[in-house]
């Protein structure tokens, strides 16, 4: 049964993803729908967590916005998501960046 399910989420995974790690400054692009108009928004931030599910895998992203942080977990295979591009590459030693959600400011320096 496990068999035929990996298959089928082989089939489902064809989109190319760069390799994601935390602490990653990145920028993803998503389609937005109003309507009948399909637009593009962009969402940069620094990715904190990482979730390898095969296709159920996720990453969530943290940014800072009028001195309020923002959240957003993105499924990896989601087809909202047009484009993802790694604009730095941050070295982090732990897996989960959780820390900085208490960090208020916009310099958050762990590059």
């Amino acid at each position: 049964m496990q068999n035929i399910i990996q298959k089928f989420e082989k089939k489902q995974i064809i989109k190319k993803i760069p390799k994601l790690r935390t602490g990653y400054y990145i920028e993803v692009k998503l389609f937005i729908f109003e309507g009948n108009k399909k637009k593009i928004q962009i969402f940069k931030g620094i990715i904190i967590a990482i979730k390898n599910r095969g296709l159920n895998s996720s990453f969530t992203v943290r940014k800072i916005t009028y001195n309020e942080g923002v959240e957003r977990v993105f499924q990896t295979y989601s087809p909202i998501i047009y484009k993802i591009n790694i604009i730095n590459y941050g070295y982090a030693k732990k897996s989960k960046l959780y820390y900085l959600r208490n960090i208020k400011s916009k310099n958050i320096n762990i590059f």
